[in-house]
């Protein structure tokens, strides 16, 4: 063909070759030569202006479609367990196409936010437009970036909401998303550097006002990833889910299965019952029964439900909202074990001897009516001699069984001799607007222990069956201290003037002689805190490596598996175990344990920061209002720049700069945890009293900057404003280390 093509033709051959796209593949194709070529140029210019075409380098194409050949991110998988793709660049009309990855054997795994080069081919008739096949993996998807943006003449700038964090990202005309200045939003990086020297980023999501009520904890649930809202197919499984009738469960509508929860709890997963043990082979002799929702009846392996609630691991609390594990339908409802309401559950009935020992116990998959839903502060009252109208008919037929049973649980407890840290829980009361009104620690009645301890006797017998019928579960491991982590307390024990003594296999008993030395002293929060450092941290696994700080061999979580799955896999095994029905451990469920353990045990750890973080952000909003007020505290950190301070009252942790510290130079010990002063002598340590100065509080990253008035009595100067005299010391040491590296270079090339 000589003639120059019309536009018609130049589209339609575009879309019939997709990787023959540059300006010499389009004029071979139609035989344009010469002279001519100017005027193909001109088209091509004509139809890019038009929006017909986009130029990518030297190459066209229809920007409404995807090239063969592309970089595509992992958007996750859908109710059907299928994984999909977007492309990462789009400039077509309307959203980006998905892509259904393909896959097939030898692919790595990949995960939500990954980028991967792909083949991509074309469908009709499905709810995806293209099929993707894995060429490689070029990458995990870029870091997730949550702030604050400013706007400015020329795009604007995000600064970051993590503490301790002064990195900006540079937003270039056209990549805001509307955002508006000074609003909360998500957003990633999308190249190295601007002219600025800043890194580019673009905006994904606004998510408001970070003042508002509701943000602290919106950005904690953002900027962890916590999934929040529930896919369609999620809820309306739970809102299709039916009460349960008896068939061949066991009857236990007569047992008085009474809940006892926080006063503001959201859910009601546990109940319990005791009364005096009637055979006379056990004299002063117990029998507990403990019955937790059937969450497994309504969870069925393979369904949603069952991948939603997987892939959240647990529940996740704050002050003003709970991130469920399931849906309202079923956590507020059907496996919630509501008053008055007829409820399935699984049951263990524990008979204990007058000693607290357990002799034996039975599961029961059964249906119960709970005459009552109580709270701790009123069933304490009751038992203290002031019960209300609601606790008073029930003292003597349930609450008094009960308080027995726990005293004859209580003495075998002091036998076995878990770790009894003493570390109050913090409360923060927020008002209808979302403002902190108050922050207290939440009182340690009887009745949280009774249940606590009705709740871990319940698990072990769940461990100890499913072991003894050789049924696989998931343990609750926790693992003793490394000999590290041991001589560290060691060491702040003893420089704290107590013992913990060497040579022996470490017992909890040999832990909780150090913290009888500390209690009633001024180390007793010290020695608390430090003896909490040093544990390791409990997770989820098929192997049974035992619980150092309860003190058990064999330990599983059986009683909240509203709100977390290793508790729901417990139950499966329970009913595979006992052969109760369909819905229990099924052998695809067995074969991943161990990727489940460890995918549970990384969202409870997840789970755990971001109450932590909002925590902070709650509290630093709290002392906002209270900047340049005096308060009294004591050392929990020491690190290299600074001391922490924990404050009385709230609890709230805050960084004590070491170029505040007055006009010396501070030397940081790293195995003693000090700084001292290289004129005065001033050390600094864990566990000292201090008196400090609330000097900034930042409720949008939790960060809370004190002055430090006092340490032991001692009177500090501070340092000027502008100075820092600890920097510039450290300035010139580094200034002449550098001059000593170039003299040594120097040395060895002559």
């Amino acid at each position: 063909m000589s003639k120059l093509p019309t536009r018609d033709d130049v589209l339609a051959w575009i879309s019939d070759n997709p990787t023959k796209t540059s300006k010499r593949d389009i004029a071979r194709a139609f035989g344009i030569k010469g002279q001519a070529r100017i005027d193909l140029k001109r088209l091509l210019k004509e139809l890019e202006a038009d929006g017909h075409l986009e130029k990518r380098r030297k190459t066209f194409r229809d920007p409404d479609s995807l090239p063969p050949v592309g970089v595509c991110r992992v958007i996750g998988v859908d109710d059907d367990g299928d994984l999909f793709l977007k492309p990462v660049e789009w400039e077509g009309e309307g959203d980006p196409p998905k892509a259904l990855f393909i896959e097939k054997k030898g692919d790595p795994a990949l995960a939500e936010g990954d980028r991967v080069l792909v083949r991509l081919a074309k469908v009709k008739g499905e709810d995806h437009a293209y099929e993707a096949r894995l060429i490689r993996r070029i990458g995990t998807g870029p870091q997730k970036i949550l702030g604050i943006y400013k706007a400015g003449a020329e795009g604007g700038r995000i600064t970051p909401i993590d503490k301790g964090s002064d990195r900006e990202w540079k937003v270039p005309p056209g990549a805001a998303e509307g955002a508006k200045d000074g609003e909360l939003v998500e957003a990633e990086q999308t190249g190295p550097q601007s002219r600025m020297g800043l890194p580019l980023a673009r905006i994904t999501a606004r998510l408001g006002d970070p003042g508002a009520a509701r943000a602290v904890s919106l950005i904690a649930i953002h900027q962890h990833d916590i999934p929040d809202a529930f896919p369609d197919a999620v809820i309306a499984e739970a809102e299709a889910a039916r009460p349960v009738s008896l068939g061949t469960r066991e009857d236990l509508r007569d047992l008085a299965l009474v809940t006892i929860d926080p006063s503001d709890a959201r859910d009601h997963d546990d109940a319990c019952y005791a009364h005096a043990d009637d055979d006379p082979k056990n004299p002063g002799g117990h029998v507990v029964w403990v019955a937790i929702a059937d969450v497994a009846h309504y969870v069925r392996p393979g369904s949603a439900l069952d991948r939603e609630a997987r892939k959240r691991g647990n529940s996740t609390y704050f002050p003003d909202r709970v991130v469920p594990m399931l849906p309202e339908a079923l956590s507020g409802d059907l496996c919630s074990l509501h008053e008055g309401v007829v409820r399935a559950c699984v049951a263990v009935r524990m008979v204990l001897d007058a000693d607290g020992n357990k002799l034996s116990h039975r599961f029961v998959r059964g249906l119960m009516n709970s005459p009552a839903a109580l709270n701790y502060e009123e069933v304490q009252a009751g038992q203290d001699g002031r019960p209300n109208d609601k606790v008073a008919p029930l003292m003597e037929g349930v609450i008094a069984p009960l308080y027995a049973a726990y005293a004859a649980l209580k003495s075998a407890r002091e036998r076995r001799q878990p770790l009894e840290l003493d570390l109050p829980e913090r409360r923060i009361e927020l008002d209808e607007a979302g403002k902190v009104t108050s922050v207290a620690f939440r009182e340690r009645l009887d009745a949280h222990k009774l249940i606590e301890e009705f709740m871990v006797l319940a698990n072990v017998a769940a461990a100890e069956t499913l072991k003894e019928r050789k049924t696989p579960l998931l343990f609750r491991v926790h693992e003793e201290p490394s000999s590290e982590k041991l001589e560290s307390l060691r060491e702040i024990a003893g420089a704290s003037g107590f013992n913990l003594a060497k040579g022996q296999v470490l017992q909890t008993r040999h832990l909780n002689r150090l913290l009888a030395q500390a209690e009633g002293t001024e180390h007793a929060e010290l020695m608390n805190i430090s003896t909490l450092r040093s544990m390791t941290q409990a997770y989820y696994a098929p192997e049974n490596f035992g619980h150092f700080g309860l003190a058990l061999r064999n330990y599983a979580h059986f009683t909240s598996p509203i709100r977390r799955y290793a508790d729901l896999i417990v139950h499966r095994a329970l009913i595979t175990a006992h052969g109760w029905g369909d819905d229990g451990l099924d052998l695809a469920a067995e074969a991943e344990l161990k990727e489940t353990g460890e995918h549970i045990s990384t969202t409870e750890r997840r789970s755990m920061v971001a109450e932590r973080d909002t925590t902070d952000r709650y509290l630093a909003a709290f002392l906002a209002d209270r900047l340049g007020t005096e308060v009294e505290g004591r050392i929990s950190g020491v690190v290299s720049f600074g001391i922490f301070v924990k404050l009385d009252g709230t609890g709230a942790d805050g960084l004590v700069p070491v170029r505040t510290l007055g006009r010396e130079y501070f030397q940081f010990d790293r195995d003693a945890q000090t700084l001292r002063g290289e004129k005065t002598g001033l050390v600094l340590g864990l566990g000292q009293r201090v008196t400090v100065r609330i000097a900034e509080a930042t409720p949008t990253t939790g960060g809370l900057t004190l002055d430090l008035l006092e340490a032991e009595g001692r009177h500090l100067p501070q340092a000027p404003a502008g100075r820092a005299g600890g920097g510039a010391r450290r300035k010139l040491v580094k200034h002449r280390k550098k001059g000593a590296k170039l003299r040594k270079k120097a040395q060895r090339s002559r």
